[in-house]
């Protein structure tokens, strides 16, 4: 999910040749890395060890390092399918009657997607810099939603997709430190969602009102001034 504040990068250079595709041998290989990765990630975490994927993997560690050079790298491929369905989902939600309340919900999934792994969030801005087709079709989904909510007056115009995805970042992680409270997460995009949304208009104070005692003293002194002015004339 591209950084709305973030410097753009240059396009990359054409090539005269389109990139060849894999040997039936490397494509396996790639494969077996991505599905070993998530096993791994899964148990350890975003930060486990590269060199324990490749040996569940059954491969060399520079087999590994050839396909995925990095681990952000590597940790974008084994999500890339994760983005993709957050976009599906996100873009369904456009359809919700309210759209603060569809980015309220939005924000509940994309909390957690931060979550698949364990130390995910902290990697969100890498993650989401990526540039893949699946970071660039969660990006656009969750940027129209947001446009809409904002268009409904629903979501405060002074928020972008950059303050979400810190929201997120920072919703994930407090989760994860607390385990053993797992309606943490919850509560808190509860709380950061009532900020986003748009104040309502302060209403109008009522006039100031009588004591019901000064307003039968008022009405008394009325009827007897009306006697008055009758036995006069």
């Amino acid at each position: 999910m591209p950084s709305a504040r973030s410097t753009p990068k240059p396009p990359p250079v054409p090539s005269s040749e389109a990139p060849r595709p894999l040997r039936a041998d490397a494509r396996r290989n790639r494969e077996r890395l991505l599905a070993v990765a998530d096993e791994v990630f899964s148990e350890r975490g975003a930060d486990a060890s590269m060199e324990d994927i490749a040996r569940r993997a059954k491969v060399g560690i520079g087999t590994l390092y050839r396909h995925f050079p990095t681990r952000e790298a590597l940790l974008v491929a084994t999500v890339e399918e994760q983005l993709h369905a957050l976009a599906r989902k996100t873009r369904s939600l456009a359809a919700w009657a309210s759209p603060g309340d569809a980015v309220a919900e939005f924000l509940a999934a994309f909390v957690e997607h931060a979550s698949t792994y364990r130390g995910l969030a902290a990697s969100l801005g890498v993650v989401f810099q990526s540039g893949t087709p699946g970071c660039a079709a969660a990006s656009e989904a969750a940027a129209h939603l947001l446009s809409l909510a904002q268009a409904a007056g629903e979501i405060r115009s002074d928020i972008d997709l950059d303050d979400i995805v810190s929201l997120v970042m920072g919703i994930a992680l407090a989760a994860q430190q607390t385990p053993a409270e797992p309606g943490r997460a919850q509560r808190l995009i509860t709380t950061f969602i009532e900020g986003l949304r748009t104040p309502a208009p302060p209403k109008e104070a009522p006039g100031p009102s009588r004591p019901a005692g000064a307003a039968r003293e008022a009405g008394g002194a009325g009827r007897s001034g009306a006697s008055r002015t009758s036995r006069s004339s």
